[in-house]
């Protein structure tokens, strides 16, 4: 009987820190999901001056092609489909407003797991990257998004002296999609040396093994620019170039981690022989 009952205190110890990290993981994806959710409406509410926002890009597009930048014109189709577009685009806005709050929540709930150096360790990655994601948005917003443009518009057969006009008119859901893939294309990339560097410093790479596979990244720099991107030669140039740059970054960044950690062990170690030849 007393076996028994050791079994079910057993049980019932074992069973208790898991209720308790359910109990926190439940509490941490509703302050996730109510930080989305409020971003969400303030994005919709505000959906078409942000849409308005994204279309500037365009117009600095027709100026350079020399048009005029008053008259961008973007349509849609279906009667649903601006509604819909809307909606995409509050939850793109969303998210991205939102990230902030949503990775210090995963960084609450994983932190109590984390020694105090791994805890140092990992929170300064957590500020890099919504930075980094934010630079490869912004590279996006105000050169290769109106570089694209550009290119798709001086397709066009326009003026007086055309006897076929084709005209570029996009449609609101192409546009947002188009943009969309682009700023979260650039924003990936841009956690290169992010992801690099944290997996230096548990050992799963090296600055060697990363030199040694360089002509492979270069390779598939190109090839992920081409599934990323629309199929114009600008925008696969403009994403590739980027991510090769940021590979060396990562090499560079690998060889500081590694530079660090053989700074402290050569420490521990003379500190552990001065310890050792005082004890003798």
């Amino acid at each position: 009987m007393s076996a028994a009952n050791n079994d079910d205190d057993d049980i019932d110890k074992s069973s208790a820190p898991l209720m308790e990290h359910l109990i926190e993981l439940r509490s941490r994806l509703i302050w996730a999901i109510a930080a989305f959710f409020v971003a969400f409406l303030f994005c919709f509410f505000f959906a078409k001056q942000i849409f308005n926002l994204l279309v500037i890009p365009f117009q600095w597009a027709s100026n350079w092609a020399g048009l005029d930048s008053e008259k961008v014109d973007l349509i849609y189709t279906a009667p649903q489909e601006f509604f819909f577009t809307q909606i995409k685009l509050a939850m793109f806005g969303g998210l991205v407003l939102a990230f902030p709050i949503i990775a210090t929540q995963v960084y609450k709930f994983v932190a109590p797991g984390l020694y105090r150096n791994e805890r140092r360790a990992f929170l300064p990655f957590l500020i890099a990257s919504p930075i980094l994601f934010i630079i490869g948005g912004a590279l996006v917003y105000f050169f290769f998004m109106p570089m694209v443009m550009w290119f798709f518009l001086s397709m066009q057969q326009v003026g007086p002296g055309t006897e076929v006009q084709i005209s570029l008119l996009p449609r609101v859901s192409e546009y947002l999609g188009l943009i969309m893939t682009l700023i979260l294309s650039f924003g990936f990339v841009f956690q290169l040396p992010v992801v690099t560097t944290l997996m230096a410093r548990v050992g799963l790479l090296t600055s060697t093994g990363l030199v040694d596979k360089r002509k492979y990244a270069i390779v598939g720099a190109f090839i992920v620019a081409a599934v990323l991107t629309p199929p114009d030669p600008v925008s696969q140039i403009g994403l590739a170039l980027p991510t090769i740059l940021l590979y060396e970054i990562a090499i560079w960044s690998a060889r500081m981690v590694e530079r660090r950690r053989e700074r402290e062990e050569a420490e521990k170690e003379s500190a552990g022989s001065t310890a050792s030849s005082q004890t003798g």
